[in-house]
């Protein structure tokens, strides 16, 4: 996930704060309802895999669903430790909400 030049680090910060927030979750939904899908498939599909690489590495069953949440963890181990980076903020929501449809689909909902 990244963003592109019309939602940038350098974009003035100084408007209404809901505008700001409005961006990130608009920047968020474009990436991961279109840009990404076309290019990676779905975010289950895309989960299921690399829960599957994960599991072989780690020895450990890994879902989807852990794959979500341990990708939102790493988002914030780099807003943590690094300089700010909307990229960062974006790809949190994005993987929150991948999260939250892989697990409501494996829940039957």
């Amino acid at each position: 996930m990244s963003t592109n030049t019309e939602f940038n680090d350098t974009m003035d910060r100084t408007v209404i704060p809901e505008t700001f927030r409005a961006k990130i979750l608009d920047k968020a939904k474009q990436t991961i309802c279109s840009d990404r899908e076309g290019q990676y498939g779905t975010p289950e599909d895309s989960f299921t895999e690399i829960a599957k690489n994960w599991t072989v590495y780690l020895d450990k069953p890994i879902t989807a669903k852990d794959v979500a949440v341990m990708m939102c963890l790493f988002k914030i181990a780099r807003i943590k430790t690094g300089r700010f980076k909307t990229d960062n903020w974006v790809d949190l929501v994005g993987y929150a909400a991948c999260g939250a449809e892989v697990e409501a689909e494996n829940d039957g909902h």
